[in-house]
Parts: structure tokens; C-alpha cells; sequence
């Protein structure tokens, strides 16, 4: 990997879909060679904020600096040749279901390099070993547990050996043991690859904990903090603490909603269909 490292830097960004605002006046850092963690609860436009720092989606106004560079207000070539460098990591591990682990890794060499097969193949068996997965070259995403298809989805990012690494939920869906393999992992590749920025989309409080070094708090469409661990800890915004504390905020009650609930003729009409 080149020596040069990049930071990412949001100014005043607004994303969305369609007419739909998800967050607006997003002002943000994620410093150069370290792990930055985007948190906050489920549907508040973590995924979608990374989308577009991917360039996968072109934001509503605002800028996605890059090394400095405007990312959007490059020309086609120059905004390809960016890109080329972020490797992502998604939710699933995204990997096609009719390749094998190391056909699946090879892609991105596969697609848009003209190595010869044998470099390419060794390429991909040597990150596959990054991750552990080795001796599972020949396997079938199908044959695999999730947390290894989650590994090979990490592998087939790294192959590039891109300066910027995004991952979006890495340890949802993994047991304990697995979350804090994958976490280990990212600190693994942040050693192996020190010039390497990587943003995680996260709700995993213990997994924060391991791995951020900067933490970006999402929330009701904007940006509540941005700082370190430690700071996080000790800011004293209600939401924010029972968030970290995984408490239900106060006033904020939950009850069900009685005109939600099946009435009687639907009861009647259950047990019949059950019994029967």
C-alpha cells in the first residue's frame, strides 16, 4: 500500500432517497489510519450515510472529501480512480452464491485486472489466510457459517489493498465469540495496513468499545456527538448515556396500543383454523 494515508471529511452533507431527507448538516472527520465507528439505533441512516461516503449515492447537498479531494465534484475518470482504493465490507458479506470462497475473493482482480490466474488466485488464498479461511478456498458460501462468509466478505475487500475500508455492520448476526473475532480481525488489518482509514457502521456497544478510536453518533436525522470513546463516556446528554447504558430513555414509555390488537371475531376465527 502507498505510504500516503487519506482522511474523510463531511461538510454540511444532507443525504437521503428520492425527495426523502434520512440526515441533514452532517459535519464530520474520520481521521487518517485509524477506526472510526458511525453509531447509533436501527434506522437512523448509519448504512446510508456510509452508501455515500462509498460513492454508491450522490448526496442531496454538502461534500465527501477525500484525501482532500471533492469526491462528487470529480470528473468520471478521476471519481473512478478514487473509488478504487475503498474496499467495503457489507452487511451479509454480499459474496455470489455460484463462486467459491477464493472465486468470490479474486473478483475484484478477476473483473478489472488482466494478472495472470495463478497471481490472481494466490492473491486471493493469501487474504482468504488473513482472515483465517485458508484451507476453505474451495468452499461454497452456502457451505459456510455466517460469521466465515462475513471473514471471506472482508478478504474479497482487502485484496485491493485499499486505503479506506468500509464496513457496515460486520458483527450483526454473530454470536459473541465470532463478534470479537471480527473486531480482532479489523485491529489485525489496521496493524497489517497501517496507512488504512476504516469507517464501521455499528450498534454494538462492546464492539465499540474494542475497536473505535473515533466515535460519530447518529440520531432523529442529524449528528449528536463526534469524539473519542472516553469522551462519549463521559458526556453527560440523557439519550446518550442510557444508549450506552442500553436503558429505555425516560418518558419514554412503552405501551401497547389496544386498537392494534386482533378483536374478537379474529380470535374466534383463529382457534377454529388452529384446531382444525
Amino acid at each position: 500500500m502507498s505510504e500516503q494515508i487519506w482522511d474523510i471529511r463531511l461538510e454540511n452533507m444532507r443525504v437521503g432517497y428520492g425527495s426523502t431527507v434520512v440526515l441533514s448538516d452532517i459535519d464530520a472527520l474520520f481521521p487518517a489510519g485509524k477506526i472510526s465507528v458511525i453509531l447509533g439505533g436501527s434506522g437512523c441512516g448509519k448504512s446510508t450515510l456510509l452508501r455515500h461516503i462509498a460513492g454508491l449515492s450522490r448526496p442531496m447537498a454538502g461534500k465527501t472529501l477525500i484525501g482532500g479531494q471533492d469526491l462528487f465534484a470529480l470528473p468520471p475518470k478521476g471519481f473512478r480512480r478514487l473509488r478504487r482504493h475503498m474496499g467495503m465490507l457489507f452487511q451479509d458479506g454480499a459474496l455470489l452464491g455460484a463462486l467459491t470462497l477464493e472465486q468470490n475473493v479474486a473478483l475484484p482482480l478477476t473483473e478489472h485486472t488482466r494478472l495472470r490466474r495463478e497471481v490472481i488466485s494466490a492473491a486471493a488464498l493469501r487474504c482468504l489466510a488473513l482472515v483465517g479461511l485458508r484451507d476453505f478456498g474451495g468452499y461454497f458460501p452456502a457451505q459456510l457459517s455466517g460469521g466465515m462468509r462475513k471473514r471471506a466478505g472482508l478478504a474479497r475487500a482487502l485484496i485491493t489493498e485499499p486505503r479506506i475500508l468500509l464496513c457496515d455492520e460486520p458483527t450483526s448476526g454473530l454470536d459473541p465469540i465470532n463478534a470479537a473475532r471480527m473486531d480482532q480481525l479489523l485491529l489485525d488489518m489496521r496493524a497489517h495496513y497501517p496507512g488504512m482509514s476504516l469507517i464501521v457502521v455499528s450498534h454494538d456497544l462492546a464492539s465499540l468499545a474494542r475497536i473505535a478510536d473515533s466515535v460519530l453518533v447518529l440520531r432523529e436525522g442529524g449528528a449528536v456527538f463526534q469524539g473519542s470513546c472516553a469522551d462519549l463516556s463521559a458526556v453527560d446528554d440523557p439519550y446518550l448515556q442510557s444508549f450506552l447504558r442500553r436503558q429505555n430513555p425516560e418518558g419514554e414509555c412503552s405501551q401497547a396500543d389496544e386498537t392494534a390488537l386482533p378483536d374478537s371475531a379474529v380470535r374466534a376465527a383463529l382457534r377454529t383454523w388452529l384446531d382444525n
